[in-house]
Order: structure tokens, then C-alpha cells, then sequence
């Protein structure tokens, strides 16, 4: 079993960065590709970026691309979601997950969920 916490969030400006972090409090993060997604409000889960067991292979959604950059770091357990340029439209609750199965942009494949952490940027 894993256990996941995102941390990181938090309410920014236009143009602004931030970074996530979502750290394994249970189990290791090492055996599963990882995922981040997001959640708006009345809106359904969208994956945003997915990352291979070693971190060598990465797939993101379009809206993100060159803007966000997923990074894992297996020995300290913590996978990590740089986000540049933020966007009013990037406002959302951020998961993280572990996929046993691999990388997958579908939220039912995943294994393991953490909490959730807010991002709200405002205009």
C-alpha cells in the first residue's frame, strides 16, 4: 500500500510558478509510473502528466505542455510538479497518483490517490 500527500499549493498570480511535491508517507513510489491530475470546480478530473517508474519517459496534456515539468526523485519518495506560467484556467485541486499498470491518462487505472492540493491564480 501507498500513501500519498501533496503539498506545494497554494493561491499565486499570472505568471507566477509553483512547485508540488507529493511525497509516499506509506510504501515507496519506486514500483509505480505516477501521475498528476486536476480537478476544477464542476469540472471531471483531467490528467495533466503522467511519469515513468524511472523517470525517463513523460506525456503531458497540451494545455501544460512547455509550461509544467514532472520530475520524481525515487530514493527521497517524492515525484514533483514544476508549474510556470500560470494561468487563471490552471486553477483546480492537484492529485497525485501511483499506476502499478504504468502510465495511463486514465484516472481508474491508478492505484493509490492523495489528498489533493489547492491551486487557485488569479488574474
Amino acid at each position: 500500500q501507498v500513501q500519498l500527500i501533496e503539498s506545494g499549493g497554494g493561491l499565486v498570480q499570472t505568471g507566477d510558478s509553483l512547485r508540488l511535491s507529493c511525497t509516499a508517507s506509506v510504501g515507496t513510489i519506486s514500483n509505480y509510473a505516477m501521475g498528476w491530475f486536476r480537478q476544477a470546480p464542476g469540472k471531471e478530473r483531467e490528467f495533466v502528466v503522467g511519469i515513468s517508474w524511472g523517470g525517463v519517459t513523460t506525456n503531458y496534456v497540451d494545455s501544460v505542455k512547455d509550461r509544467f515539468t514532472i520530475s520524481r526523485d525515487n530514493p527521497k519518495n517524492t515525484v514533483y510538479l514544476q508549474m510556470n506560467s500560470l494561468k487563471p484556467e490552471d486553477t483546480a485541486v492537484y492529485y497525485c497518483a501511483a499506476n502499478s499498470r504504468g502510465r495511463s491518462w486514465q484516472p481508474s487505472s491508478y492505484d493509490y490517490w492523495g489528498q489533493g492540493t489547492q491551486v487557485t491564480v488569479s488574474s
